[in-house]
């Protein structure tokens, strides 16, 4: 099955380098380039694509913006941020917006490619010692104060709730299933099931929620 990418960069050469990676591997299709956040918004649903990759910095409507109208619109994009190490705090915007992860701008290329298959698969990105890294900073910059209400979680099992406490806290499906006692395939369902109730689209944003009810807090 083809992946259908749009890339939305404002350099042009970010954009070309990236398409010329992807054509020599055939379940990656680039379906369109944008410039702006509002020529990326208008394109991802005239060409049905899976994935976006976004920068954050764009003339006119940002990456961040881009991203909350795109994953709140009727299409099932997921958005891949495009960003360098010194713009973490745009990271978390866009985390929020509904982003699925984030590829950083000078890592090895055929780990940005991995990264769009994984976010098109369904699932946030990262290897686990990236996301470790991300929790960590996004708990040290969350205050103390639950930004979401605990009620929130009313919604969710006993068991569910444990199990979101530890994702909050970067754990995955194997480790949660040894810490739990329980298989890796019921852990899997669990999390899919939180899925659902928190109207979470991946991973990422299941360790936002975590945070932001207070359910897990800043060390």
């Amino acid at each position: 099955m083809t992946t259908r990418v749009v890339i939305a960069d404002d350099q042009p050469l970010v954009r070309s380098g990236l398409r010329v990676l992807m054509t020599d591997h055939p379940d990656l299709e680039v379906v369109g380039e944008a410039a702006t956040g509002e020529e990326a918004v208008r394109l991802v649903e005239a060409v049905a694509a899976d994935v976006v990759v976004m920068d954050i910095r764009m003339p006119g409507m940002d990456g961040i913006e881009a991203t909350r109208r795109i994953t709140a619109g009727p299409t099932a994009a997921r958005v891949l941020v495009l960003t360098t190490f010194d713009e973490d705090d745009h990271v978390y915007g866009a985390l929020r917006a509904g982003a699925s992860g984030f590829v950083v701008k000078d890592m090895a290329l055929d780990d940005i490619l991995g990264a769009i298959r994984v976010v098109a698969a369904g699932d946030a990105l990262i290897a686990p010692g990236v996301t470790r890294r991300l929790i960590a900073d996004f708990a040290g910059r969350t205050t103390a104060a639950p930004q979401r209400p605990a009620r929130a979680l009313d919604g969710i099992t006993e068991r569910e709730r444990e199990v979101l406490t530890l994702v909050g806290r970067g754990r995955s499906n194997s480790e949660i299933a040894e810490d739990l006692f329980i298989s890796v395939a019921t852990a899997k369902s669990h999390v899919s099931r939180l899925f659902t109730k928190l109207g979470a689209r991946d991973r990422v944003q299941l360790v936002i929620a975590a945070y932001e009810t207070g359910l897990v807090r800043p060390h």
